[in-house]
C-alpha cells in the first residue's frame, strides 16, 4: 500500500499549516525530514530538512502509530508555519519518496473505514461535521461521528439474529418435539425492532432538514411588503422593493442562522393571476416553493382569499401594520413592528420539529430503515402461516439483517463510496 500524504489545513497563507503523512513508510519519511524517527505517540520540534541538507522549515512534528490513528496506519502530521512557500516545498520534497504519493479526495478517511477505524455512517457524520454551519448542525454531525447510530444497529441486529437462530433451530429439529414454543418469544423480538426502525426511520426527515436547512417561505399578494419585511428579517436589502406591485418575479432566498438552525428564507413572488408571462412563471414557482416549504408566513389582511391554505402551525399576519394602525397580529417591515415576534415563533416552531430528530441523518438510511421494516413485515405475515414456512420467515429475516449491515457499510457499499468520499477535501 502507498504512503500518502496532502496538506490537512486550508490552503492559502496562514499562521499554521498542517501537512499529514499517512501508511507503511510515515515514520521513515518522518526520519529522513527531521533526523529522528518518531518514538511512539510523541510531539517534537524539529527542523525539516530537503535532500540537499538545507532547512525547509522549523516545525512541531506529532507522530501516531497505528494502528491507534485516525487511519490505523502509522501517521505523522508537521505543523508548519503557513507560509504558500513552505508547504509547497514540503509538498514537493514528499513527493520525491518512493512509494509515496499525494492522497486522494477523503483517502485518509476511506483507509479509516477500511481499516475500521469508522463505519460508514461515522464517515457520513464526519463529512456532515465539516460542513456545519450552526449549532444545530454540529451536535446532530457529532452524534453520528460518535458512533450512536452504529451502535444501534448493532443492538438491532443482535435482536433479529437472536430470532432468526429460533426460527432455524425449529427448522433443524422439525422431525423431533421442541419443547419450547418460540412464537411469541420471535413476534416480541420482532415487534421491538420493528417500532424503533419506524420511529428512526420517521426521524430522519427532520434530521435531514436540520442538515440541509428548514425552508420558510413568505406568501402573500404582491405588494403586500414581503421584500420589505425579507429585508428586515435578514438585516440586509436582500431584495429589490417598489411601490410597483408584481417587481418580486422569481424566488430570492437568505440563508440565515435562527437559535443554532439553519433557515433559509424564501421571498415569493406575489400571488394574482397575471396575464404577464415573465410574472405567471413566477407566481408559478412562488406556489410550488411555498408547498414545499416546512413552514409558511402569510401576509394577508382579515378576510383576505389565500390561493393557499395555511397548514396547522402556518402563520399568518396581517402586513403593514404601521399604515393600517393594528397592534395585535400585525407586522411591518418597515418599521420593525411584530419583526421580533415572528422570529421567535419560527424558531419556537422549528425547534419543536427538531426535538424529533433521530440519529439517522440521510435519505440512503431512512430507505435501509424503510427496507428492514418491509422485511419485518412480511416475517411477521409468514409467521402466522405456520411451523411449515418458517424457513422462508428465517430467510426473509436473514434479508432484514443484511439490509442493516449496509447501512453501517458492512456489506455492499462499495458502489456508494465514491461518491460519499468526493464530498471530502483532500486532506481529510
Amino acid at each position: 500500500m502507498d504512503t500518502i500524504f496532502a496538506q490537512a489545513s486550508a490552503p492559502g497563507r496562514a499562521g499554521v499549516a498542517v501537512i499529514r503523512i499517512s501508511g507503511p513508510q510515515a515514520f521513515a519519511i518522518a526520519q529522513e525530514i527531521s533526523g529522528k524517527r518518531p518514538e511512539g505517540r510523541e510531539s517534537v520540534l524539529r527542523n525539516l530538512r530537503g535532500t540537499g541538507g538545507e532547512v525547509i522549515d522549523q516545525a512541531l512534528l506529532l507522530s501516531f502509530p497505528g494502528p491507534n490513528s485516525f487511519t490505523g496506519e502509522d501517521v505523522v502530521e508537521f505543523q508548519l508555519h503557513g507560509s504558500i512557500a513552505v508547504v509547497r516545498a514540503m509538498l514537493s520534497l514528499l513527493s520525491t519518496f518512493p512509494e509515496t504519493r499525494m492522497a486522494e479526495a477523503g483517502e485518509f478517511t476511506r483507509r479509516a473505514l477500511e481499516n475500521e477505524k469508522l463505519d460508514l455512517a461515522q464517515v457520513e457524520g464526519l463529512a456532515d461535521l465539516i460542513e456545519a454551519e450552526t449549532e444545530a448542525q454540529r451536535k446532530q454531525a457529532l452524534r453520528v461521528l460518535s458512533g450512536h447510530l452504529g451502535a444501534r444497529v448493532e443492538d438491532w441486529r443482535k435482536d433479529l439474529i437472536r430470532a432468526a437462530a429460533l426460527l432455524e433451530a425449529t427448522i433443524d429439529f422439525a422431525d423431533e418435539e421442541v419443547p419450547v414454543d418460540v412464537t411469541p418469544e420471535v413476534e416480541a423480538l420482532l415487534s421491538k425492532v420493528g417500532k424503533e426502525l419506524q420511529a428512526e426511520a420517521e426521524g430522519t426527515y427532520v434530521a435531514e432538514r436540520v442538515r440541509n436547512g428548514f425552508e420558510v417561505a413568505i406568501i402573500g399578494a404582491p405588494n403586500a411588503g414581503k421584500s420589505t419585511l425579507l429585508n428586515a428579517l435578514a438585516g440586509r436589502d436582500a431584495a429589490i422593493t417598489s411601490e410597483i406591485a408584481g417587481t418580486t418575479r422569481d424566488v430570492i432566498e437568505v440563508r440565515m442562522d435562527l437559535d443554532g438552525l439553519p433557515v433559509t428564507l424564501l421571498d415569493t413572488a406575489g400571488l394574482r393571476e397575471s396575464e404577464d408571462k415573465v410574472e405567471a412563471i413566477g407566481i408559478e414557482r412562488a406556489i410550488e416553493r411555498a408547498e414545499a416549504a416546512d413552514l409558511r408566513v402569510f401576509l394577508a389582511a382579515p378576510g383576505e382569499a389565500l390561493v393557499l391554505t395555511p397548514e396547522e402551525e402556518d402563520i399568518v399576519l396581517q402586513p403593514k401594520a404601521d399604515l393600517v394602525g393594528i397592534e395585535e397580529n400585525g407586522i411591518s417591515g418597515k418599521t420593525g413592528q411584530g419583526v421580533s415576534e415572528l422570529i421567535q415563533r419560527i424558531q419556537s416552531t422549528l425547534s419543536e420539529r427538531s426535538s424529533n430528530i433521530g440519529l439517522a441523518t440521510h435519505e440512503r438510511h431512512r430507505v435501509a430503515l424503510q427496507q428492514a421494516v418491509s422485511c419485518l413485515a412480511e416475517v411477521n405475515v409468514i409467521l402466522t402461516r405456520g411451523p411449515d414456512f418458517y424457513d422462508l420467515a428465517a430467510a426473509d429475516l436473514r434479508f432484514g439483517i443484511r439490509t442493516l449491515e449496509t447501512l453501517v457499510g458492512r456489506i455492499d457499499v462499495e458502489n456508494l463510496l465514491d461518491e460519499i468520499f468526493t464530498s471530502f477535501c483532500v486532506g481529510k
